[in-house]
């Protein structure tokens, strides 16, 4: 790495650990801790719950501050350089600006793909345990009533053997209603069962007046009908609200799985497709606010910190904003939910490499 390159990201890094840390500050400030608050006032939560809340919500509000600060680190970087009349310097000795921002481009690349792993291994757990310590330590609501849309899966030796879906889950009846099981062979989908309702006797569930479908790769070859078909591998009754995972709650795999048992039961799969799109686009943020943020820094009335972060903030607004507002269109079928997810970052990255052409010009 040649010294510019390092002079630049030196220059790029100071400011970057300033945003996480002061956007990861607002963010609690304006949320977190006034959850906290009320979990202490309202359900009189312990010290420790209240710490392991905060602990827990760090990870997911992380993910959101490294496009933040990656956009403040680049503005900030540039501006300065700019401001100071080094960036003039740079240039004048042959170097494109498409050159001198590489290092930041190429840094906030590897950060964007850090994130989609931090967001992967790290977030579904911290945010499993938050809902945990919430329901169970604070809200000390063991069985918090209808549970709906149920995922059950059976894995065995790494692979998934049977996929339940059911529609509702009501502790008062302790019954499943509207299930469907798939049943795999490599991977591969050679049965599928539908019940209206399913009830818990003798430590089994059983599924009542249900048919069963044997498919070939040319489609159904039978169909059955059975007055009752245990399901063995199913959680009790008063493990399925507990382990009943919200979408923000699983990994990628867990998603694609809970999204095959959606479509097999023909539900709406539009906000798992969502989730998942939103899994790579959001970490991915970091490396277009990169793009976007090092032109908008090449100008010397900008060269003000106050003013550089009050720039970084109506850029943020904007682009959750606009990403707000397309996943409603999204979630509300009104456009496809690629497009909805990542119409945020095309556009920002379209806006971005118009500003470096500009600049370079």
């Amino acid at each position: 790495m040649r010294i510019l390159d390092k002079y630049i990201l030196k220059e790029f890094l100071a400011p970057f650990f300033f945003g996480v840390a002061a956007f990861t500050a607002i963010f609690l400030g304006a949320d977190t801790l006034l959850k906290i608050a009320s979990y202490v006032t309202k359900y009189g939560a312990s010290s420790e719950s209240a710490l392991k809340i905060f602990i827990l919500a760090l990870p997911r509000i992380v993910v959101y501050t490294f496009p933040m600060a990656v956009l403040l680190g680049a503005l900030m970087c540039f501006s300065r350089l700019s401001g100071s009349s080094e960036l003039i310097v740079m240039r004048s000795s042959g170097q494109s600006f498409l050159r001198l921002a590489t290092p930041v481009f190429l840094l906030s690349l590897a950060i964007s793909i850090c994130a989609v792993a931090f967001n992967e291994y790290v977030v579904p757990w911290t945010n499993s345990e938050y809902q945990y310590v919430l329901n169970v330590e604070i809200r000390r609501n063991l069985n918090p009533g209808v549970t709906d849309h149920v995922v059950i899966r059976d894995v065995q030796g790494g692979k998934i053997v049977h996929l339940l879906y059911a529609r509702k889950y009501d502790p008062q009846t302790k019954q499943l209603e509207n299930i469907t099981v798939q049943e795999f062979q490599n991977e591969e989908v050679t049965r599928v069962e539908n019940a209206p309702t399913a009830v818990w006797k003798d430590g089994v569930w059983y599924m009542t007046n249900g048919v069963i479908y044997d498919l070939t790769g040319d489609g159904v070859d039978r169909m059955m009908h059975f007055e009752s078909q245990a399901i063995p591998y199913a959680q009790s009754p008063e493990d399925i609200p507990k382990e009943n995972k919200d979408l923000d709650e699983m990994t990628i795999r867990e998603l694609l799985l809970t999204k095959k048992a959606y479509a097999a039961a023909h539900a709406d799969t539009t906000g798992i497709t969502m989730e998942i799109y939103r899994r790579f686009s959001l970490p991915m943020a970091s490396f277009v606010f990169a793009i976007v943020g090092a032109p908008l820094g090449v100008q010397k009335q900008r060269s003000s910190s106050s003013v550089g972060f009050g720039i970084s903030v109506v850029i943020i607004f904007l682009y959750y904003a606009i990403m707000t507002f397309l996943e409603a269109l999204g979630k509300g079928h009104l456009m496809p939910a690629f497009l909805a997810v990542w119409l945020p970052n095309m556009i920002a990255f379209v806006t971005g490499c118009y500003l470096i052409w500009r600049v370079d010009r």
